[in-house]
């Protein structure tokens, strides 16, 4: 994949992003979930892409979502064939009620590199570049806060481990509790908190739990580029879900995937900050104009920038 092609995707997440921003704190999730799709799709239409949408919002049937098979940019003879993973807006509840941390996240790889992982489940770990190779998923959470510990030089008790504030978890953040480190509770957005985990300034050391098995696979995407490391297996929550898998070329559903499974080969990474964050700042608006704050990352250089633009929509209307 061309290396410029990775700039021009942030300009998708920038104008899903934007487009959602505009939506803050209007408590309909709904609203703020098709303003960043409808963004979004429209963004991708100024690509010169022959793009597959293999994470997405969907099946076809629930249009006008940016659905598992939609067929997105030029697709011109001369567009590379990627498939793309994507979020117009993980963290819905996050925009709609004005609360921090909502992102407009895309990953592309080359055709067939990323997983078509199921709408289910998906049990995770995550760390950064000092820890890779460390975590085990199999492994207790006091075991892997132990060696993220060692790896970073520190007590547990300066370790940070994010993880949903979820029913499901209260045995989770019991041990992590139990074992001495510290706990970041978030509502939504484990593709953020993972992606933090690989950068200092966030403050965020291990990401555990049970999320979302799509967003699992954007997450391993950008982990891959920031030389962090991520486990998933999938939690099926019932037997249709465990069906669908096996229809999708999933046969071991205990299997553990390393992120180089779930996104393989080289691989792009963007988002954009919609609300604000240890990890983005969120969209400002001023008079004709706003600034947004963005991340694009290249798995095959490990290169990654952070962009701050300016938008005046008296030269270019956004919306």
């Amino acid at each position: 994949m061309d290396r410029n092609l990775a700039l021009e995707v942030v300009r998708v997440t920038e104008m899903a992003a934007i487009a959602s921003a505009r939506t803050l704190g209007r408590g309909n999730n709904n609203e703020s979930d098709q303003a960043a799709v409808d963004a979004m799709r429209k963004a991708f239409d100024e690509l010169n892409i022959d793009g597959t949408v293999v994470i997405g919002e969907g099946e076809r049937d629930e249009a006008p979502m940016l659905y598992i098979g939609e067929r997105v940019g030029k697709g011109t003879t001369s567009a590379p064939p990627v498939d793309i993973a994507l979020d117009p807006l993980e963290g819905t509840t996050l925009c709609a009620y004005g609360k921090p941390g909502a992102i407009s996240v895309v990953a592309l790889a080359n055709k067939g590199n990323l997983l078509n992982a199921p709408d289910t489940y998906m049990e995770k770990i995550a760390c950064g570049p000092a820890a890779k190779g460390l975590i085990d998923l199999s492994k207790s959470a006091t075991h892997n806060v132990g060696v993220v510990a060692k790896a970073l030089d520190r007590a547990v008790s300066e370790v940070t481990v994010m993880i949903m504030d979820r029913p499901r978890h209260q045995a989770l953040i019991a041990e992590v509790r139990s074992a001495g480190a510290r706990v970041r509770l978030i509502e939504e957005g484990d593709v953020a908190g993972a992606i933090s985990t690989c950068f200092e300034s966030s403050g965020v050391d291990l990401l555990m739990g049970i999320g979302g098995a799509p967003e699992g696979v954007i997450a391993s995407a950008a982990i891959r580029c920031a030389g962090g490391d991520f486990q998933g297996r999938l939690k099926f929550r019932n037997d249709e879900e465990r069906q669908r898998a096996k229809t999708m070329g999933i046969a071991d559903e205990h299997r553990i995937y390393r992120a180089d499974e779930l996104a393989q080969g080289e691989v792009m990474f963007a988002a954009t900050g919609v609300t604000s964050s240890d990890f983005l700042r969120g969209v400002r608006f001023f008079s004709h104009g706003c600034e947004t704050h963005s991340v694009v990352m290249r798995s095959k250089t490990g290169t990654t920038r952070f962009v701050t633009a300016t938008h005046d929509f008296q030269k270019k209307p956004i919306g």
